[in-house]
């Protein structure tokens, strides 16, 4: 039995760019243990299995180290590999059930659309050792399911930031989100970056779900509900939101496939 692994580069349409996700289409449902020693194989900040159902296909997101609940780029990785595989037909919506609920793709022209929950942040105070873990002073942190919420002065200040990720490591959360406005002039309405080494990922190089958290933080302050987003990790990716203040968010990105393998001991 021969089982193909597509490797993607999400949020880009350029090759080498975006985040690389790998994703598994499988026959019939395969253990926990497999996955996860998969994903560790692979070695990407995840990769996606997904199974055929009457309605769609199960999808479930793993890390080298850990399953995560949500995941943005390799759920638009893969609605890439439905469509261009074959698996859907490009006029059909992908159907993905996953621990987040249901979420749905479509294909417009060239962009993938994901529909998404929202994720709100609240007010924090944040551990003594986030300054220092980061590198940089903030103006404010905020948490949300995914950990911290960073606003910090300037977009320099993200791109340039190097966190100490052994710090990061020992904070009480999974993840960090850093995000300030853009330079005046710039074609993005703001930038970010991500970090998780919590979960194996020093940083990630563009995350869908951080945008789930970021979509509501930005509507809030530029009093907008379309947003044009840049994560300014070295790879780099770029987002497009549409959040009105609703319990969901809707993310656009653009994904190319990089490889394709097989796996031939399992």
């Amino acid at each position: 039995m021969r089982q193909i692994i597509t490797q993607v580069d999400a949020f880009t349409n350029k090759p080498f760019a975006g985040n690389p996700a790998a994703v598994c289409v499988l026959p019939a449902p395969k253990s926990d243990r497999w996955m996860q020693q998969v994903a560790q194989e692979m070695n990407l900040s995840e990769t996606a299995f997904l199974v055929k159902q009457d309605d769609g296909f199960s999808l479930r997101w793993f890390t080298p180290a850990v399953e995560v609940p949500l995941c943005g780029h390799a759920t638009l990785a893969s609605a890439h590999v439905l469509w261009s595989e074959g698996h859907l037909s490009k006029d059909e919506v992908a159907r993905f059930h996953t621990k987040s609920g249901l979420l749905i793709a479509k294909l417009q022209n060239e962009w993938i659309e994901l529909d998404f929950p929202v994720n709100n942040s609240q007010v924090a105070k944040a551990q003594p050792e986030l300054s220092t873990a980061l590198g940089v002073n903030y103006n404010a942190v905020y948490q949300n399911s995914l950990g911290y919420l960073v606003e910090v002065e300037s977009e320099d200040v993200v791109r340039q930031m190097q966190p100490n990720f052994q710090l990061l490591k020992t904070l009480p959360v999974h993840g960090v989100i850093v995000t300030s406005k853009v330079h005046p002039g710039s074609e993005y309405d703001f930038v970010s970056r991500f970090f998780a080494p919590a979960l194996g990922i020093d940083e990630d190089p563009v995350t869908g779900a951080a945008h789930c958290c970021l979509a509501p933080f930005w509507r809030d302050r530029l009093h907008k509900n379309t947003f044009l987003a840049y994560q300014a990790s070295s790879r780099g990716g770029v987002v497009k939101l549409y959040y009105d203040g609703g319990d969901r968010v809707l993310l656009s990105g653009q994904a190319i496939t990089i490889l394709q393998g097989e796996l031939t001991s399992f």
